[in-house]
């Protein structure tokens, strides 16, 4: 009996017909919208529509005879399962930054071949090396082709949500004074004009927020800076009259979202644009007049939102006790309730989210909850459904990575727990991630010290053992923003000027360890750059205060494996949560936050 196509592989025959009506060879469908976002609004998800994989990073790529999606070690075993019966096929690839997919096309059309995508959403750095591959082939580059107008009938619309101004009692400056520090850095490369497209650029620029994208506060616009104007592109009917006064009364006047590219074509031809050619689309930057002198740079944005000042450290702080209290009462109620009541992964989600949203501040999660159990847990950004998880009982090793958005700063941790006896190992595999996070966490480097090159210290007690996880060991991390964010990364991504170590970053550390269809270690918290004191004439020092507030499970460690100032590095963590979780949790919370800190 012949197998029913899946809904995916009728997607990808449609696809295939309408490049073979349109005179393409091929086509690429990348994860994103026009600005460039890492979580998408319903609109721009078509990736996943047409091809069934659900991961936040993925290309796909289409010809008129075969299909491929590329994807990194955090997904392919959920791309593996949910490309079953596509006929799509996975490339694995080193990184979500990796470009394989610019060279499989290259490899795949020929000379006089033309590649269709959609300018609007290809980011111009990208544009350009896809442009650059295809025509060392003799193929051709169509960016005003856009696939889901032809094959997508019940396509989201606009997201209409309401923006709101970020609560005055958090905000770290006025947006007065971050769009001079902006100006500032616009004279400093002659640039007379600035226009942005990311979100959380914009959001952090006006102390905006709003709900147009999941996880993240932020909401679709674009902005156009000049001199002494500044232009934001949105739906109007998004921001309330009393905010649009507030905004005006700042200088900032309200244009319709539609309106961004027309603004950028009527600028003159003695304008000097400043773009981040890593930040905006090809479509939007094709829209400036060819006369219009193009600067290229980071966004000065990205660098300054990066630095959090002293009150917003305090307010975060203040976020993850309440973050860390709520983690306790769930956890209390989970060990509590092993045993007497069925839990499933599913269920360590509704709980845990619950718990924050008891929280004072609250907002919403700050990404999707993975809980993973056993070889699920291997599965980095595993996400459990309806359809498919996993029950806790039996032995094995319970991974639970989540976060929380409140007004005074987004968190975002990793824990691992015993169910049952974990095996040795379990724990050796446990341990030898602890060391690295241990090991980085206490790190001393000097001040400006490129992100990258701390990425080895969080693996050296893997690597020492010949193993090694395929995900970056830290990312930046928002105020009341995206919980991902520039410009540093602790990673092996080769390292730029801007990616230099600053006080007042945020970063993760979580290294990690995933043994395919047995189980997966991350222990993630998240650290400020503070300055280090030193009376040495070598200049400034950066280390790291821990900010997150939680216990690490002890069951799982292997102590033979620790050195004497790890564990008195462990027993201090412990200490500092102890004493500021205490006053937050109620009397099942407490026993079980002095009974998970107690000193080994």
């Amino acid at each position: 009996m012949t197998a029913t196509p899946s809904v995916f592989a009728q997607r990808i025959a449609t696809a295939q017909r309408t490049l073979t009506e349109l005179g393409l060879e091929a086509c690429l469908v990348p994860s994103s919208d026009p600005h460039l976002s890492e979580y998408l609004p319903a609109r721009w998800q078509g990736r996943e529509w047409l091809s069934g994989f659900t991961g936040s990073m993925g290309t796909l790529v289409v010809t008129r005879t075969r299909a491929a999606l590329f994807a990194d070690s955090r997904y392919w075993t959920q791309a593996e399962t949910e490309l079953a019966g596509s006929g799509i096929e996975l490339v694995k690839i080193d990184s979500g930054a990796a470009t394989h997919h610019v060279q499989w096309l290259a490899q795949n059309v020929g000379a006089g071949q033309a590649v269709g995508v959609d300018g609007a959403v290809l980011g111009l750095a990208a544009a350009q090396q896809l442009r650059d591959a295809l025509g060392k082939v003799g193929a051709t580059l169509r960016t005003d082709f856009d696939l889901f107008t032809h094959i997508w009938p019940d396509r989201a619309s606009l997201p209409q949500a309401p923006v709101y101004e970020h609560d005055a009692a958090f905000v770290g400056a006025p947006r007065s004074a971050k769009l001079k520090q902006v100006r500032s850095a616009m004279a400093q490369v002659g640039a007379s004009h600035h226009f942005i497209s990311t979100v959380d650029d914009i959001a952090w620029l006006f102390n905006l927020r709003g709900s147009d994208v999941s996880y993240n506060p932020v909401f679709l616009a674009h902005a156009l800076i000049g001199d002494t104007t500044a232009t934001l592109f949105v739906s109007l009917g998004k921001v309330p009259a009393e905010l649009a006064a507030r905004l005006e009364a700042d200088g900032v006047q309200l244009q319709d979202y539609s309106l961004a590219g027309p603004a950028l074509a009527a600028l003159l031809a003695n304008a000097v644009l400043l773009l981040d050619p890593r930040r905006v689309t090809l479509g939007l930057r094709e829209s400036a007049p060819p006369a219009v002198k193009v600067v290229e740079a980071i966004n000065p944005s990205v660098l300054l939102k990066s630095r959090k000042g002293a009150a917003e450290a305090a307010h975060i702080r203040a976020a993850m006790e309440q973050d860390g209290a709520a983690m306790c009462e769930f956890y209390a109620w989970f060990e509590a309730a092993q045993g007497r009541e069925r839990i499933t992964e599913l269920t360590i989600d509704e709980r845990l989210t619950a718990q924050r949203a008891k929280r004072p501040g609250f907002v919403g999660l700050s990404f999707n909850t993975i809980a993973g159990f056993n070889a699920n847990g291997a599965m980095p950004h595993y996400r459990a459904t309806d359809a498919s998880h996993a029950v806790i009982e039996g032995n094995g090793l319970l991974l639970i990575d989540s976060g929380g958005q409140y007004p005074g700063g987004t968190t975002d941790i990793t824990r691992v727990w015993p169910i049952g006896t974990p095996s040795a190992a379990q724990k050796r595999d446990y341990t030898l991630v602890l060391k690295g996070t241990i090991g980085l966490s206490r790190a001393r480097f000097p001040l400006g010290t490129l992100s990258p090159m701390l990425d080895a210290l969080a693996r050296a007690p893997l690597w020492a053992q010949g193993l090694d996880y395929g995900h970056g060991t830290g990312h930046g991390v928002g105020y009341f923003l995206n919980v991902h964010e520039g410009p540093q990364s602790i990673s092996k991504a080769i390292p730029d000027a801007n990616m230099a170590m600053q006080s007042g970053m945020i970063t993760s550390i979580e290294p990690g360890l995933y043994r395919a269809g047995l189980w997966g270690v991350r222990i993630e918290n998240l650290v400020l750059n503070v300055p280090a004191a030193t009376d040495e004439p070598f200049g400034d020092f950066l280390e790291f205060e821990t900010l997150t507030l939680c216990p690490i499970d002890t069951r799982c460690i292997d102590k033979d494996l620790l050195r004497a100032d790890e564990i008195a590095w462990l027993n201090a963590y412990h200490a500092t949560v102890r004493t500021r979780l205490s006053p937050l949790v109620g009397a099942a919370g407490l026993a079980w936050l002095v009974q998970r800190t107690e000193p080994i």
